[in-house]
C-alpha cells in the first residue's frame, strides 16, 4: 500500500500499537504520522511503514492544520465508543469505510 499524506494509519508494532494517526509527510520506507497529542504536527514519528495498516480514510491537512482540530478529527477512530462522526467530517475528514 502507497501511503500519502493525510491518510488515517493504524499502528500495528511498538508501544502506540492500536493507535491512529494521520500521515504528515512520507518518504522511501518510512512515513512520519502525528496524532496531536502524544505526537504533536511540530514533531511527527518516523514510523516504518511496515508498521501501519492504512485505512481507505483521508484527512486534509489544510482544515486539520493544528493540534486540536488534528485530535477532534481523530476522535471516532481513538475513541470509538463516542458519537462525534458529525464533527469529524465537518473537518474534512473523506471516508469509505473504516477498519
Amino acid at each position: 500500500m502507497r501511503f500519502r499524506e493525510g491518510m488515517i494509519v493504524k499502528s500495528d508494532a511498538g508501544r502506540d500499537q492500536e493507535r491512529f494517526y494521520v500521515v504528515v509527510r512520507a518518504g522511501e520506507g518510512f512515513a512520519y504520522i502525528a496524532d496531536g497529542k502524544r505526537r504533536p504536527l511540530e514533531k511527527p514519528k518516523r514510523k516504518n511503514i511496515r508498521h501501519l495498516k492504512g485505512t481507505s480514510c483521508f484527512i486534509d491537512l489544510t482544515q486539520a492544520d493544528t493540534n486540536p482540530r488534528l485530535r477532534r478529527a481523530l476522535r471516532p477512530w481513538n475513541h470509538p465508543g463516542e458519537k462525534e462522526r458529525p464533527a469529524a467530517e465537518q473537518e474534512g475528514i473523506a471516508c469509505q469505510n473504516r477498519i
